[in-house]
């Protein structure tokens, strides 16, 4: 805060605020933050990529998933953001999407990603498809 009383238009403080208002759980104010970074620099992959998770946390998944379109416009290898819309199609039964997005964040993170999907309950919804399987097995006949 005091950073951006100094220098009101230091898209990093603003950025840095949002991040620790997110750790905090105060995803509305996190929100405002990354807004106002992204004000200043429209282009911050990172803020679009953490004002999704913070949207994400509020419950307002259609305009977290527009966030993190909007950081893989930027980045388009930013694998986290290809987990999470994963996890969100993956919750809405939109199978074909869920898997492509996986996919994704599995090409660019093979390891660590098989492995979080294997647990993680956002995929509960399609982990008996074989399609979901070969993603996480891809060895096995």
């Amino acid at each position: 805060d005091r950073a951006i009383e100094i220098k009101p238009d230091l898209h990093e403080a603003w950025f840095n605020r949002g991040v620790a208002l997110l750790n905090l759980g105060q995803n509305e104010a996190a929100v405002a933050s990354f807004d106002r970074a992204l004000e200043i620099k429209p282009d911050l992959h990172e803020a679009w990529y953490s004002r999704g998770n913070a949207l994400y946390n509020l419950g307002q998944n259609e305009a977290a998933v527009a966030s993190f379109d909007r950081a893989l416009e930027i980045k388009p290898d930013l694998h986290e953001a290809w987990y999470n819309k994963a996890c969100y199609h993956a919750l809405q039964n939109d199978l074909d999407y869920a898997l492509s997005a996986l996919q994704r964040a599995i090409e660019l993170n093979s390891e660590y990603y098989r492995e979080l999907a294997a647990t993680d309950t956002d995929f509960d919804p399609i982990r008996q498809d074989p399609r979901f399987q070969t993603l996480l097995n891809p060895n096995q006949p």
